[in-house]
């Protein structure tokens, strides 16, 4: 197993660290720096993420089915190259900077690419570039806030940079209702803002985030074997047994969104607002939870969310169809998210080494991506072939079943487990 040398450890990540007088005072600036490009690119994201489900199942047709494929395939292709963007970030002691920034940069080139793309096979593709971009950068961004943040803060620092990220999200639907209403080509004119706003957000990260010290040739190089060894940990391994599980019954984003849709009767043209609710929810609790999490426990927290997330299916299953329901649901959705996103990243930091942060957390989001893509193949089958109550009644069952399972599993070196 990689055992990270001191020398090395401390050059690379110096430019990442809080100064040690401001640790507990506030979270670091870069924190604050990686927030603040999320915020930017999640407007691009989710205003495309916002209109596709209609675009692809109204505009062109699809079959719940097809629907399923391209979403598991945005939503879980990722899992392919996140060991890698995880891996490279961590050879190089300071790269993790522009690895993140090269998938950021992956990500703003796709949306034109959906301009010209009007079938399963070439949206497919595009779909599957831009979660190449996604896969790159997400563990190399969130090794950059774990690095920079104290064990004791590290929810709160993930639940900081939740929150900005999610105010992007909240923003991005907005943006994408305002332009279908104001333009003749509404989805044309989405994808070619969406690039522009992306295209910012890459400017955001070279200018202002720093970049950790390159550690040289000091020590072994980091390997994915030794990523990979480092599931040998039994905290480590619990964590991403859980995250698998949990994550093959977590339907995703966009099938809430349709259920709620046929369950109330939604007018295509408010379609686009419905994230709105989740994006507020989460954005409300995502630094109160991660605070939370730092004080009670953060695989009670992590599980607690799972709770939120049967609540919200269990409110799509029921027969109430009042005012209210779709603010519950979207409520305990977004819930869902602040208890669980970033709280299992400071859960799984607390397991691995500095010198494999980014690849250790890879690994983690791997298994978790690639439960997810398997969940959104088989939600749309299942709705293909039997419907969508019975879809969802079978993805509660089983959640129900994993979380009592992970009950079972609940790791007992964690900081704040």
């Amino acid at each position: 197993m990689y055992v990270a040398d001191s020398r090395a450890s401390t050059s690379a990540h110096d430019a990442v660290r809080p100064p040690a007088g401001r640790r507990r005072a506030a979270v670091a600036p870069t924190v604050l720096a990686l927030g603040t490009v999320s915020l930017v690119t999640d407007i691009s994201s989710e205003m495309v993420t916002a209109v596709l489900p209609l675009y692809l199942v109204s505009g062109l047709g699809l079959s719940p089915l097809g629907f399923g494929l391209l979403d598991g395939v945005y939503n879980g292709f990722s899992a392919l190259v996140r060991l890698v963007g995880g891996h490279f970030a961590d050879r190089g002691g300071g790269r993790h900077k522009w690895i993140a920034g090269l998938g950021y940069g992956i990500s703003a080139v796709c949306k034109p690419l959906l301009l010209v793309a009007h079938s399963l096979t070439p949206i497919g593709v595009v779909l599957a570039a831009d979660r190449t971009g996604k896969g790159l950068r997400t563990a190399p961004r969130d090794a950059l806030i774990s690095l920079s943040s104290t064990p004791e803060t590290r929810g709160r620092a993930f639940g900081v940079h939740r929150a900005m990220d999610t105010a992007g999200a909240l923003l991005g639907p907005l943006v994408a209702f305002w332009i279908l209403r104001a333009t003749v080509d509404g989805y044309d004119a989405v994808f070619t803002v969406s690039f522009c706003v992306a295209a910012a957000g890459v400017l955001v990260l070279v200018l202002f985030v720093p970049g950790g010290r390159g550690a040289g040739a000091v020590g072994p190089r980091p390997t994915l074997r030794a990523a990979f060894a480092l599931l040998r940990r039994r905290d480590l391994r619990r964590i991403t047994v859980c995250a698998l599980l949990l994550g093959l019954a977590t339907v995703s984003d966009s099938f809430v969104y349709l259920l709620l849709q046929r369950r109330l009767g939604v007018p295509d043209r408010w379609f686009a607002l419905l994230p709105l609710g989740t994006a507020a929810a989460f954005l409300l609790l995502a630094v109160p939870l991660g605070r939370l999490a730092d004080r009670v426990g953060r695989w009670t927290v992590f599980l607690a969310g799972h709770g939120a997330l049967l609540a919200g299916y269990g409110l799509l299953l029921g027969s109430w169809r009042g005012t209210a329901l779709p603010w519950l649901v979207l409520a305990l959705h977004g819930c869902f998210y602040a208890a669980t996103d970033g709280v299992l990243m400071a859960a799984a930091s607390d397991s691995v080494p500095e010198g494999l942060r980014s690849s250790g957390l890879a690994v983690v989001q791997t298994g978790q991506a690639l439960t997810r893509f398997a969940c959104s193949l088989l939600f749309g089958a299942a709705w293909t072939v039997w419907g969508d109550r019975a879809a969802l009644a079978g993805a509660a069952v089983a959640l129900v079943g994993c979380v009592a399972f992970a009950l079972t599993l609940r790791p007992k070196g964690v900081v704040g487990a």
